[in-house]
């Protein structure tokens, strides 16, 4: 909820050149789209309906394909924009990139394993495929301390944190780094996600040199 929140308050104050609709259009679709999910797990997230299920990608879709609609212009406006435009448009770069990080972060939360409420519940014969590998999948055969926190010795399964994490380092290094993705669709999103970071860091380095020319 707080990620989303905080990608919905991002996406409002963005200059209005980047938005797709009025200010507060998709932001109160998105709200809408929150409370019925915080009503079937107000607390913790213990129960998956196929309501739940729909509602909650829904949620994701929408937050990304609007911040990738607001990347698209902002890298035309960063394009074409005079100096005087710059600086404004430097602070709506930030506002897009932390937004894509937060969004691909839920994407890969919401997807991976059958989501998160699946991890949790389900026992681990029971889960679909995973879409990512972390270090703790693998550190079974390790030192001892290590081998502790291992997903097989200790029955670890990744958080919110974990696939935020992931977001990041594929933002900033431009792909995976200590995690790997393993279905097609993880490498899909992965890739839009590292060719999104790519493009906003190049024009953004780009138009600060000419800003301070």
């Amino acid at each position: 909820m707080l990620a989303t929140l905080t990608a919905i308050t991002l996406y409002l104050a963005l200059p209005q050149q980047l938005l797709i609709a009025p200010r507060y259009v998709l932001p109160s679709l998105e709200i809408v789209l929150l409370i019925p999910l915080i009503a079937i797990n107000p607390r913790r997230l213990t129960r998956q309906t196929r309501m739940f299920r729909v509602l909650s990608l829904t949620l994701v879709g929408v937050i990304a394909v609007s911040n990738l609609v607001a990347l698209g212009i902002l890298i035309n406006e960063l394009v074409h924009a005079e100096a005087k435009d710059g600086r404004e448009l430097l602070t709506a770069a930030l506002q897009v990139w932390l937004t894509n990080i937060i969004v691909f972060g839920l994407a890969f939360w919401e997807l991976d394993r059958g989501g998160p409420v699946c991890r949790t519940q389900a026992r681990r014969s029971e889960l679909p495929l995973a879409d990512f590998r972390f270090s703790q999948d693998e550190n079974d055969d390790a030192v001892e301390e290590v081998a502790d926190g291992a997903s097989g010795s200790s029955d670890w399964v990744p958080t919110l944190v974990d696939y935020l994490y992931v977001s990041v380092t594929n933002s900033t290094a431009f792909s995976p780094t200590d995690t790997m993705p393993l279905s097609s669709r993880a490498k899909i999103m992965m890739s839009i996600e590292s060719i999104s970071a790519l493009l906003t860091s190049l024009l953004v380095i780009a138009r600060a040199v000419s800003i301070l020319h």
